[in-house]
């Protein structure tokens, strides 16, 4: 019980020195800037794209020589709507390439394998919310393209959904 005591008064000693150096702060410009700057940095980090490991490791690997293989490519433009099932299906695709890599035993699989993993834990953290709509298509519905058209597109679609 000694112990939660002295955190209150801690707590409370703090509190009264941070009340009354931000007060202080806030009457001069500087002190204004300062506040704003702090207020503002939280948010734009909260903002960051949940794909930008993805978005990396496709730029690692979109040069590729050793990866030859044709896959389900969604268009970029896509409804908006189908969007979460279009992003599904391009990490449904990249299990396509993880197992091309390991038959040609690819210098860029670990790259491949991260992108399916990141993409993987996005998905498992928010279930699906998108509802099959009549306007989405189903993977293998989309056109065969090659690897560098699949990840361009990949791209594309990424940077649509982190704006």
């Amino acid at each position: 019980q000694r112990t939660s005591l002295d955190s209150v008064c801690l707590q409370y000693l703090l509190y009264g020195l941070l009340n009354s150096h931000c007060f202080c702060l806030l009457k001069n410009g500087m002190g204004l800037i300062i506040f704003f700057l702090c207020a503002y940095v939280p948010k734009t980090e909260a903002g960051h794209c949940k794909w930008a490991e993805v978005l990396k490791d496709l730029e690692r690997i979109k040069t590729s020589k050793d990866i030859d293989v044709s896959l389900y490519t969604a268009n970029a433009d896509e409804d908006e709507e189908c969007q979460e099932l279009v992003m599904r299906c391009f990490f449904l695709e990249t299990e396509v390439i993880i197992q091309e890599c390991r038959i040609k035993n690819c210098s860029k699989t670990q790259d491949v394998w991260n992108i399916w993993k990141n993409g993987n834990e996005s998905f498992e953290k928010s279930k699906l919310t998108s509802t099959k709509s009549e306007k989405c298509k189903e993977c293998e519905e989309y056109e065969e393209k090659n690897f560098t058209e699949f990840v361009q597109n990949f791209v594309k679609v990424i940077q649509r959904d982190c704006k």
